[in-house]
């Protein structure tokens, strides 16, 4: 017989090492279902807390729990083979100290079996990523727009549009670097700010409306899929299964009603 080549899961270093090579490809998921189908073709995949809004109905990330975190953390690494597995650290659990975000970010770890997590915030959150990657968490950093940050922010705007503005940024993304990201999401950024960000940095920057020089790009599975009635400018849609949706269920309803499926000795033949 012959020997089958296990198949290897994308690492961490190996992400890293993409800094200004082949695009990275990246989407969020959030279920077994479409985790099997996105890793055919990402590089990596992140559980979002943006489930919270997409799944959930919730009007912002605020409000997601640890618990479900981890909870789709494990369906979407049950569902794939190949993909990096990266899981969003939600609200509330990594911000009061460096100590606090290691116990959840290693109970997310040792959970799902994910390969890294993610955290919002620029230079504020430095120390804790270097304590995070210097006890074996690997982190993916955060910038620009940081929802979890909304509320303080006055809501999800465009970061960079006063030039004033981006030797913030710039350090941000330098202090995460420094302190040992292996990698940054550029969310909400001017095209021209997230370009320079990525000459700037050594470690690969993922663009989610920012900029196409980024070394990488993500989105909201839903999104590009057309299945949420609103889209952000910045997202090309790609499908349109929210109509399709629509229309199977109402077929479905009409059949009901009339009445129109195979008899048991169609479907038992």
């Amino acid at each position: 017989m012959s020997k089958q080549t296990p198949i290897r899961r994308t690492t961490v270093p190996q992400i890293a090492a993409r800094k200004g090579g082949e695009p990275i490809v990246s989407l969020t998921s959030y279920h077994a279902h479409t985790a099997a189908i996105v890793d055919k073709y990402a590089d990596f995949i992140l559980v979002g807390d943006s489930l919270g809004m997409v799944m959930h109905g919730m009007e912002s990330t605020v409000g997601v729990s640890l618990d479900l975190m981890i909870m789709h953390g494990k369906a979407v690494v049950r569902g794939t083979q190949k993909a990096l597995v990266v899981v969003d650290m939600p609200f509330g659990t990594y911000e009061e100290s460096p100590a606090v975000a290691f116990r959840n970010a290693a109970k997310i770890m040792k959970e799902t079996g994910c390969g890294a997590v993610k955290l919002e915030g620029g230079k504020r959150m430095a120390e804790t990523i270097r304590f995070l990657t210097e006890r074996g968490i690997p982190v993916m950093a955060h910038i620009g727009l940081t929802p979890q940050s909304s509320h303080v922010m006055g809501g999800f705007k465009t970061q960079g549009r006063n030039e004033d503005t981006w030797a913030i940024h710039e350090a941000d993304a330098a202090e995460v670097s420094e302190a040992g990201a292996f990698a940054i999401v550029l969310e909400g950024m001017v095209e021209p700010l997230a370009a320079k960000i990525t000459k700037q940095v050594p470690i690969p920057t993922i663009g989610i409306g920012a900029s196409a020089d980024c070394d990488g790009q993500i989105l909201v599975l839903e999104d590009m899929l057309g299945l949420n009635e609103w889209t952000p400018k910045f997202v090309k849609v790609y499908g349109d299964l929210g109509p399709a949706i629509e229309r199977a269920v109402g077929e479905y309803a009409e059949d009901v009603k009339s009445r129109s499926f195979p008899s048991d000795d169609e479907v038992y033949r």
